[in-house]
């Protein structure tokens, strides 16, 4: 059985205080792919044989178009973010990849998760005609946590 890309399912924290309010990426987007960017290191030895071994990501994420809604709970972090230049730690937040494939049997509505820390990193504003856009990357910066989420509460809790 293929699993249909709606049930990878891709929330960032949204709020602007230390409580997390995670909102859906998604609406208006066509693809959200995470770039895994490996770090690959490759060594020979005298013989002439080639090995290869990956010691770290960079994994990171470009959310394009999204379309400025003052409703959308990602909206007011974006503007503060631009508006006032952030930078450095005013971009840290959290991410989640939640598999909505992955439903608890006792626990309906609850999902097996990753939270991740992140940087949310403005890429440019502005755009056509056809609406108010920012684009932004995502970079994930590590302390990946497995868990679980509930999705009516939209609340992670990390696994024991």
């Amino acid at each position: 059985m293929k699993i249909e890309r709606k049930f990878l399912a891709h929330y960032i924290d949204s709020s602007l205080t230390a409580t997390p309010a995670y909102a859906r990426l998604g609406k208006d987007l066509e693809e959200l792919t995470i770039e895994m960017n490996a770090e690959v290191n490759s060594t020979q030895n005298i013989l002439g044989e080639t090995s290869k071994s990956i010691s770290s990501y960079e994994a990171q994420s470009s959310v394009e178009p999204f379309y400025a809604d003052p409703a959308d709970p990602i909206h007011p972090r974006l503007q503060k973010i631009i508006d006032e230049r952030l930078v450095l730690d005013n971009l840290k937040t959290t991410v989640l990849e939640v598999h909505l494939w992955e439903e608890d049997e006792e626990t309906p509505g609850t999902f097996v998760a990753y939270r991740e820390d992140a940087l949310i990193e403005i890429a440019s504003y502005g755009g056509d005609n056809t609406g108010y856009q920012i684009s932004f990357n995502v970079h994930h910066v590590g302390n990946r946590v497995k868990g679980t989420f509930v999705a009516s509460t939209k609340t992670f809790t990390a696994a024991a």
